[in-house]
């Protein structure tokens, strides 16, 4: 049984705007708004509480007439059970609004402004292929420390997957307590249940000796000469791989001797200072004819790329140090082991490595007040290299 109404289709569509808005009852509260723009829209008017109120129903033709009558009769029923029907319209758009897909989007969105583009690429895989399919259409407060943890365990041979999925959840849930759209974290539940984390640690040389061996190779390396320089760098500075691989010219002082990587290329976000050795500063100006005309200091096959990320490793592969013994990030175990031998203070050698302080105020005290600590040491550990290769030491 429909609401009983006065209007027609035929009606309607013979209705014309005026300079004011006016309005066409059907009954019981149902009529239809006539704007000067032309556009007609069902309204429900009502009374709940003793106070009066007003209903949207949607717009014509989108809604119909019939359609109309059938949300008005809908939201009578509602009233009769002592209901408010604009109440219930705001708490199941609120439902919608808060929907795990729907925050995980917006989180999404606001962080991948300030990622690189192959992290925003890896997350937006693992949130369609994991995330969203199984929680995307439940209401967050719905989500239970249960869901997240039999969604990691679906993972289980997956690890590192289980791993980040429940980091994106919880960053999520995080995000939505602290903008007021959800009251919890269930994903801080179940971290204790989580399998631990197992570190393998990269493969470096540690002892002096065959260090050396590889200081050695790496100088008579006959490949590609940028590749060469990239190997030398990385013993000098034992920066990241990926730090050095994207080493603009842009970045570098050579009057200063610094070498300064933003902090949108470094692993903590913060800026990092290399102090540079004469010894770097050399191979730098030798690679200034071969690769000073472009943005990249160690260009790879691809105009406007860097070296890729296996070239390096491939590199010492084809020395003969294979991948359990050297990789190309063991440059940076083998500094700070011998570094640390050599009696140099672990903070220093820690800045250094762009290693972060827990405390926030000490990092700032570290970044002014070790620079030039910082400056001696890699002075000194550039000759040391130096001995090394040449058999001194």
């Amino acid at each position: 049984m429909g609401i009983p109404g006065r209007l027609t289709d035929t009606a309607i569509r013979a209705l014309k705007p005026k300079d004011r808005p006016y309005k066409v009852t059907d009954g019981l509260g149902l009529y239809l708004l006539v704007n000067p723009n032309g556009s007609r829209l069902w309204r429900l008017a009502y009374r709940f509480a003793g106070r009066q109120k007003l209903l949207a129903l949607g717009r014509y033709p989108e809604v119909g007439l019939a359609e109309a009558r059938r949300r008005a009769l809908d939201a009578r029923e509602l009233l009769a059970r002592g209901r408010d029907p604009s109440a219930e319209r705001r708490a199941r758009r609120l439902v919608a609004e808060r929907t795990f897909r729907v925050l995980a989007e917006r989180w999404y969105a606001e962080r991948a402004r300030v990622w690189r583009p192959r992290t925003a690429a890896a997350v937006r895989q693992r949130l369609d292929a994991h995330v969203l399919p199984a929680l995307g259409e439940r209401p967050v407060e719905s989500i239970e420390p249960v869901d997240v943890l039999a969604l990691v365990r679906r993972l289980a041979d997956r690890p590192e997957t289980a791993r980040r999925v429940h980091q994106y959840i919880s960053q999520v849930m995080r995000w939505a307590v602290a903008h007021g759209l959800a009251r919890r974290n269930p994903a801080a539940d179940v971290v204790d249940a989580l399998p631990p984390k197992v570190e393998t640690p990269r493969a470096a040389i540690l002892e002096p000796r065959r260090f050396g061996q590889l200081l050695r190779a790496i100088w008579g390396y006959e490949g590609s000469p940028v590749v060469r320089a990239a190997l030398q760098l990385l013993a000098y500075t034992f920066v990241r791989p990926g730090e050095l691989r994207g080493m603009r010219w842009a970045e570098l002082d050579p009057a200063a001797g610094e070498w300064r990587i933003p902090p949108v290329r470094t692993k903590m976000k913060d800026l990092h200072v290399v102090p540079l050795a004469p010894q770097v500063l050399a191979i730098l100006e030798g690679l200034r004819p071969l690769t000073g005309t472009g943005e990249l200091v160690l260009p790879g096959m691809r105009p406007g790329r860097p070296l890729s990320e296996n070239t390096l490793n491939a590199a010492l592969r084809t020395l003969g140090f294979g991948k359990e013994e050297m990789t190309a990030h063991g440059f940076r175990a083998a500094a700070s082991t011998m570094l640390n031998e050599a009696g140099f203070p672990a903070d220093v050698i820690e800045r250094q490595l762009a290693h972060a302080p827990r405390n926030k105020v000490r990092a700032a005290y570290n970044r002014a007040a070790y620079l030039e600590e910082r400056r001696r040491m890699m002075r000194w550990w550039a000759d040391h290299i130096d001995a090394l290769r040449e058999g001194r030491v």
